[in-house]
Protein backbone atom coordinates (compact mmCIF):
# COMPACT_ATOMS: atom_id res chain seq x y z
CA UNK A 1 0.00 0.00 0.00
CA UNK A 2 1.76 3.27 -0.87
CA UNK A 3 1.63 6.53 2.10
CA UNK A 4 -1.01 8.02 2.55
CA UNK A 5 -0.44 11.69 1.79
CA UNK A 6 -0.58 14.16 4.63
CA UNK A 7 -3.51 16.14 2.25
CA UNK A 8 -5.35 13.03 2.45
CA UNK A 9 -5.28 12.03 6.20
CA UNK A 10 -6.39 15.84 6.90
CA UNK A 11 -9.57 15.63 4.44
CA UNK A 12 -10.58 12.95 6.26
CA UNK A 13 -10.26 13.88 9.53
CA UNK A 14 -12.12 17.09 8.49
CA UNK A 15 -14.83 15.29 7.41
CA UNK A 16 -15.45 13.32 10.78
CA UNK A 17 -15.36 16.55 12.31
CA UNK A 18 -12.05 17.03 14.10
CA UNK A 19 -11.02 20.62 14.62
CA UNK A 20 -7.57 20.26 14.66
CA UNK A 21 -7.05 17.57 11.36
CA UNK A 22 -3.84 19.31 10.30
CA UNK A 23 -2.38 18.59 13.58
CA UNK A 24 -4.10 14.93 14.70
CA UNK A 25 -2.96 14.23 11.13
CA UNK A 26 0.84 14.84 11.38
CA UNK A 27 0.56 12.96 14.32
CA UNK A 28 -0.64 10.10 13.36
CA UNK A 29 2.10 10.05 9.85
CA UNK A 30 4.71 10.42 12.36
CA UNK A 31 4.04 7.61 14.34
CA UNK A 32 2.53 5.17 12.11
CA UNK A 33 5.07 2.20 11.29
CA UNK A 34 3.91 1.60 7.91
CA UNK A 35 1.83 2.49 5.56
CA UNK A 36 -1.14 0.08 6.52
CA UNK A 37 -0.61 0.91 10.16
CA UNK A 38 -1.64 4.90 9.40
CA UNK A 39 -4.41 3.76 7.73
CA UNK A 40 -5.72 1.75 10.04
CA UNK A 41 -5.05 4.19 12.68
CA UNK A 42 -6.96 7.19 10.59
CA UNK A 43 -10.11 5.04 10.20
CA UNK A 44 -10.19 4.38 14.18
CA UNK A 45 -9.78 8.32 14.89
CA UNK A 46 -12.76 8.33 11.56
CA UNK A 47 -14.70 6.14 13.83
CA UNK A 48 -14.37 8.24 17.22
CA UNK A 49 -11.29 6.89 18.94
CA UNK A 50 -9.98 9.49 21.14
CA UNK A 51 -6.53 10.77 19.22
CA UNK A 52 -4.43 9.05 22.29
CA UNK A 53 -5.64 6.28 21.96
CA UNK A 54 -5.13 5.82 18.37
CA UNK A 55 -1.29 6.90 18.99
CA UNK A 56 -0.50 4.89 21.95
CA UNK A 57 0.98 7.98 23.71
CA UNK A 58 -0.16 11.28 25.50
CA UNK A 59 2.00 14.42 25.66
CA UNK A 60 1.60 15.56 29.36
CA UNK A 61 4.63 17.53 31.00
CA UNK A 62 7.27 17.06 28.20
CA UNK A 63 6.63 13.45 28.19
CA UNK A 64 5.04 10.43 25.84
CA UNK A 65 2.69 8.73 28.51
CA UNK A 66 1.43 5.16 27.25
CA UNK A 67 -1.94 4.76 27.15
CA UNK A 68 -4.17 2.13 25.93
CA UNK A 69 -8.03 1.30 25.40
CA UNK A 70 -10.25 1.85 28.84
CA UNK A 71 -6.87 3.82 30.95
CA UNK A 72 -7.94 7.50 31.57
CA UNK A 73 -6.04 9.64 29.01
CA UNK A 74 -4.24 12.55 31.28
CA UNK A 75 -5.19 16.08 30.57
CA UNK A 76 -2.63 19.38 29.61
CA UNK A 77 -4.25 21.30 32.48
CA UNK A 78 -3.27 17.96 34.93
CA UNK A 79 0.15 19.87 34.41
CA UNK A 80 -0.81 22.23 36.32
CA UNK A 81 -1.14 19.58 39.83
CA UNK A 82 2.20 18.66 38.71
CA UNK A 83 3.56 22.42 39.04
CA UNK A 84 1.88 23.11 42.17
CA UNK A 85 3.07 19.63 43.59
CA UNK A 86 6.76 20.48 42.36
CA UNK A 87 6.91 24.05 44.24
CA UNK A 88 5.53 22.81 47.24
CA UNK A 89 7.65 20.38 47.97
CA UNK A 90 10.67 20.85 45.76
CA UNK A 91 13.26 18.55 47.56
CA UNK A 92 10.32 15.32 47.83
CA UNK A 93 11.87 11.93 48.25
CA UNK A 94 8.97 9.41 48.81
CA UNK A 95 5.99 10.13 46.28
CA UNK A 96 2.75 8.43 45.96
CA UNK A 97 0.85 9.07 42.70
CA UNK A 98 -3.06 8.04 44.10
CA UNK A 99 -5.53 7.22 41.87
CA UNK A 100 -2.99 7.09 39.02
CA UNK A 101 -4.89 6.19 35.58
CA UNK A 102 -1.74 5.86 33.21
CA UNK A 103 0.82 6.87 36.29
CA UNK A 104 1.45 10.31 34.15
CA UNK A 105 1.35 12.53 36.64
CA UNK A 106 3.94 9.98 38.99
CA UNK A 107 6.00 9.85 35.85
CA UNK A 108 6.21 13.44 36.03
CA UNK A 109 7.47 14.51 39.18
CA UNK A 110 9.75 11.52 39.20
CA UNK A 111 11.44 13.19 36.12
CA UNK A 112 11.80 16.55 38.00
CA UNK A 113 13.02 14.88 41.25
CA UNK A 114 16.51 12.94 40.78
CA UNK A 115 15.94 9.42 42.71
CA UNK A 116 12.58 9.76 44.55
CA UNK A 117 11.01 6.89 45.89
CA UNK A 118 8.04 6.39 43.74
CA UNK A 119 4.94 4.73 44.08
CA UNK A 120 1.52 4.74 42.41
CA UNK A 121 -2.26 3.11 43.46
CA UNK A 122 -5.09 2.20 41.09
CA UNK A 123 -8.49 0.48 41.58
CA UNK A 124 -8.64 -0.45 38.10
CA UNK A 125 -5.86 -3.28 37.33
CA UNK A 126 -5.83 -2.24 33.63
CA UNK A 127 -5.35 1.22 34.78
CA UNK A 128 -1.83 -0.13 36.89
CA UNK A 129 -0.94 -2.39 34.11
CA UNK A 130 -0.25 0.50 32.18
CA UNK A 131 1.22 2.65 34.85
CA UNK A 132 3.70 0.29 35.65
CA UNK A 133 5.00 0.82 31.81
CA UNK A 134 5.00 4.25 32.53
CA UNK A 135 6.92 4.03 35.62
CA UNK A 136 9.36 1.73 34.87
CA UNK A 137 12.08 4.47 33.72
CA UNK A 138 12.19 5.77 37.22
CA UNK A 139 12.09 2.58 38.77
CA UNK A 140 8.63 3.24 40.33
CA UNK A 141 5.96 0.87 41.79
CA UNK A 142 2.23 0.73 40.66
CA UNK A 143 -0.30 -1.25 42.98
CA UNK A 144 -3.64 -2.34 42.61
CA UNK A 145 -6.10 -1.50 45.61
CA UNK A 146 -8.55 1.57 46.74
CA UNK A 147 -6.74 3.95 47.58
CA UNK A 148 -4.33 3.94 50.78
CA UNK A 149 -5.45 -0.01 51.24
CA UNK A 150 -3.16 -0.64 48.13
CA UNK A 151 -0.36 1.08 49.36
CA UNK A 152 2.52 -0.37 51.61
CA UNK A 153 2.37 0.02 55.07
CA UNK A 154 5.58 1.21 55.42
CA UNK A 155 4.92 4.32 53.55
CA UNK A 156 2.95 5.72 56.62
CA UNK A 157 3.65 9.10 57.83
CA UNK A 158 6.75 9.30 55.04
CA UNK A 159 4.75 10.86 51.97
CA UNK A 160 6.21 13.68 50.90
CA UNK A 161 4.06 14.48 47.79
CA UNK A 162 0.75 12.91 47.75
CA UNK A 163 -0.77 13.86 44.10
CA UNK A 164 -4.57 12.41 44.06
CA UNK A 165 -6.10 13.30 40.50
CA UNK A 166 -9.34 11.95 41.82
CA UNK A 167 -12.73 11.30 39.87
CA UNK A 168 -14.55 14.39 40.38
CA UNK A 169 -17.60 14.56 38.21
CA UNK A 170 -20.85 14.39 40.03
CA UNK A 171 -22.31 11.59 38.83
CA UNK A 172 -25.23 13.62 37.13
CA UNK A 173 -22.98 15.16 34.78
CA UNK A 174 -21.48 12.11 33.65
CA UNK A 175 -23.38 11.60 30.65
CA UNK A 176 -22.86 15.47 29.74
CA UNK A 177 -19.46 14.56 28.89
CA UNK A 178 -17.78 14.71 25.56
CA UNK A 179 -18.45 11.51 23.60
CA UNK A 180 -14.65 10.59 23.68
CA UNK A 181 -14.27 10.59 27.77
CA UNK A 182 -17.94 9.46 28.29
CA UNK A 183 -17.40 6.70 26.05
CA UNK A 184 -13.65 5.27 26.28
CA UNK A 185 -12.96 6.28 29.53
CA UNK A 186 -13.77 4.24 32.75
CA UNK A 187 -16.63 5.21 34.73
CA UNK A 188 -14.61 4.82 37.84
CA UNK A 189 -12.29 7.31 36.91
CA UNK A 190 -14.72 10.10 35.79
CA UNK A 191 -17.81 10.09 38.46
CA UNK A 192 -17.00 11.60 41.66
CA UNK A 193 -20.37 11.05 43.36
CA UNK A 194 -22.98 13.43 44.00
CA UNK A 195 -21.65 16.54 44.50
CA UNK A 196 -18.27 14.93 42.77
CA UNK A 197 -16.37 15.15 45.93
CA UNK A 198 -17.06 11.15 47.28
CA UNK A 199 -13.41 10.24 46.47
CA UNK A 200 -11.82 13.96 47.50
CA UNK A 201 -12.98 13.30 51.19
CA UNK A 202 -11.60 9.72 51.73
CA UNK A 203 -8.25 10.91 50.26
CA UNK A 204 -8.01 13.48 53.10
CA UNK A 205 -9.64 12.12 55.57
CA UNK A 206 -6.58 9.66 55.79
CA UNK A 207 -4.00 12.02 54.27
CA UNK A 208 -2.63 12.93 57.70
CA UNK A 209 -1.96 9.44 58.82
CA UNK A 210 0.28 8.94 55.43
CA UNK A 211 2.27 12.46 54.57
CA UNK A 212 5.81 13.37 56.36
CA UNK A 213 5.42 16.33 58.30
CA UNK A 214 5.53 18.81 56.00
CA UNK A 215 4.10 16.94 53.57
CA UNK A 216 1.22 17.72 51.29
CA UNK A 217 -1.63 16.40 49.60
CA UNK A 218 -2.24 18.22 46.11
CA UNK A 219 -5.80 17.34 44.15
CA UNK A 220 -7.35 18.79 40.93
CA UNK A 221 -10.98 19.82 41.15
CA UNK A 222 -13.66 22.54 39.56
CA UNK A 223 -13.59 26.07 40.46
CA UNK A 224 -17.24 24.64 42.44
CA UNK A 225 -15.95 22.51 44.36
CA UNK A 226 -12.79 24.10 45.18
CA UNK A 227 -14.88 25.66 48.63
CA UNK A 228 -15.87 22.62 49.63
CA UNK A 229 -12.75 20.67 48.68
CA UNK A 230 -11.22 22.93 51.13
CA UNK A 231 -13.69 22.56 53.74
CA UNK A 232 -12.65 18.46 53.31
CA UNK A 233 -8.93 19.21 53.84
CA UNK A 234 -9.31 21.62 56.80
CA UNK A 235 -11.89 19.11 58.06
CA UNK A 236 -8.81 16.65 58.43
CA UNK A 237 -6.08 18.74 59.88
CA UNK A 238 -4.40 19.94 56.53
CA UNK A 239 -3.73 23.27 56.25
CA UNK A 240 -4.75 24.06 52.72
CA UNK A 241 -5.22 26.71 50.02
CA UNK A 242 -5.88 26.29 46.06
CA UNK A 243 -4.05 27.40 43.35
CA UNK A 244 -5.53 28.68 39.76
CA UNK A 245 -4.50 28.31 36.59
CA UNK A 246 -7.11 30.24 34.61
CA UNK A 247 -6.50 30.00 30.97
CA UNK A 248 -5.67 26.22 31.44
CA UNK A 249 -9.04 26.15 33.08
CA UNK A 250 -7.26 24.38 36.28
CA UNK A 251 -7.65 24.17 40.18
CA UNK A 252 -5.59 22.61 42.60
CA UNK A 253 -6.13 22.06 46.42
CA UNK A 254 -2.86 21.88 48.33
CA UNK A 255 -3.03 20.60 51.82
CA UNK A 256 0.34 20.44 54.18
CA UNK A 257 0.60 18.65 57.40
CA UNK A 258 2.32 20.76 60.08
Amino acid sequence: MPPLSLTSVVTALRAAGCVFAEGEAELILSTARTPDEATAMVDRRVAGLPLELVLGWAEFAGLRITVEPGVFVPRRRTEFLVEQALATAPRARVVVDLCCGSGAVGAALAASLDGAELHAADIDPVAVRCARRNLAPYDGHAHVGDLYTALPDRLRGRIDILAANVPYVPTSEVPLLPSEARDHEPLVALDGGTDGLDVLRRVAAEAPDWLAPGGCLVVETSRRQAPLALDAFRSSGLTARTAVAEEAHAHVVIGTRA
